[in-house]
């Protein structure tokens, strides 16, 4: 089996992957590398698979928010479904620059910041009732971990919208029209089901999650070189815990905090995501989602996320079988 990662961005030289090669009962991890392009990922992976399945695990959202499908997709069945028919829609990846531009067919927005520029007038062009609902439950704070940010959202520090739009336009719409075999979690089953031979099972990951996963100390700024090698020994021990052999130049970056340059935080967190995934094909976090339909079918969720949102999305859309109590208990026997 082959496990990998990569740490998203619409520049190239922000684009990292880690892999790691399973032999025996052991991974070997080598150092992250560039992603290189887009288009061949997938089949590069597959070749380096050499016909055993690939975990891949990605820093973008796959998904979306469930009062935006209630209100605007229609006879799908699923967000892998949506995806494909984006095919012949390149409209729809251009960023809107104006309030005016926004539509169900144009949702991410804005293009650059300017007066009237916010996440409320943002949700109003789509129809929505308010900025939380361009919120998906996975996006929402935790008890553990502040929010993250929606996924048609583009501008800012603390956006992904830029990242999805470059990955699923040129890797997931594309692959899913040739046919390639992709599988994308949670829609289709838990992860560690989809590993099948000569096939990907893709699952969106999300870093700052990843370390509470592994206990790494979240303080501190993975912008700092000296913030980062303070990170090396939990780095370590949790290579060491997943019975995951780094390679001599990882250990190389490892201590020295992945280096003084400016995409030094961005190796860094291919290897967290990486290290995430196997964190999760090992048994130590649940490789399923909540049993909420739209979770399921349409918003996906975080890779070995356990903690639920304190706010549940509401509004359009809201057909959660069980009252929220329920869905927690059983989410919270599902991960042990």
């Amino acid at each position: 089996m082959l496990a990998a990662h990569a740490d998203w961005s619409t520049n190239p030289a922000k684009r990292w992957l880690c892999c790691a090669r399973q032999r025996g009962s052991r991974w070997h991890v080598a150092a992250p590398a560039l992603l290189g392009e887009t288009q061949t990922l997938f089949v590069r992976l597959l070749a380096e698979a050499r016909g055993g399945p690939v975990a891949l695990g990605v820093d973008l959202p796959l998904g979306l928010p469930r009062a935006f499908v209630a209100k605007h997709i229609r006879a799908l069945p699923d967000f892998p479904a949506f995806l494909a028919g984006l095919k012949d829609k390149p409209e729809f990846f251009a960023v809107a620059e104006r309030l005016e531009e926004i539509s169900p067919a144009r949702p991410f927005y804005p293009a650059r910041s300017r007066a009237g520029v916010s996440r409320d007038a943002h949700a109003k062009a789509l129809g929505l009732s308010g900025r939380a609902a361009l919120n998906r439950a996975c996006d929402r704070a935790t008890a553990e971990r502040p929010a993250g940010a929606p996924p048609f959202w583009t501008l800012g520090a603390n956006q992904s919208g830029k990242a999805a739009i470059h990955a699923w336009q040129f890797l997931l719409v594309p692959a899913l029209a040739e046919g390639m075999p992709i599988r994308l979690w949670p829609f289709a089953g838990p992860f560690r089901s989809l590993l099948a031979p000569q096939s990907i099972a893709v699952a969106e990951t999300y870093p700052a999650e990843c370390m509470r996963h592994l206990g790494l100390p979240t303080r501190g700024s993975k912008r700092r070189q000296a913030d980062r090698a303070l990170l090396a020994d939990g780095l370590l021990a949790a290579l060491e815990r997943l019975s995951a052999i780094p390679e001599r130049g990882l250990v190389a970056d490892i201590e020295n905090g992945f280096g003084r340059d400016a995409v030094g935080e961005d190796r860094l967190d291919s290897l967290i995501g990486l290290l995430g995934v196997l964190n999760v094909l090992a048994g130590h976090r649940p490789d399923t989602a909540p049993a909420d339909p739209w979770i399921q079918a349409w918003e996906g969720w975080v890779l070995g996320q356990t903690a639920l949102p304190k706010t549940w999305p509401e509004g359009p859309g809201e057909i959660l079988p069980e009252p929220q109590g329920l869905l927690r208990a059983q989410h919270a026997a599902a991960c042990g």
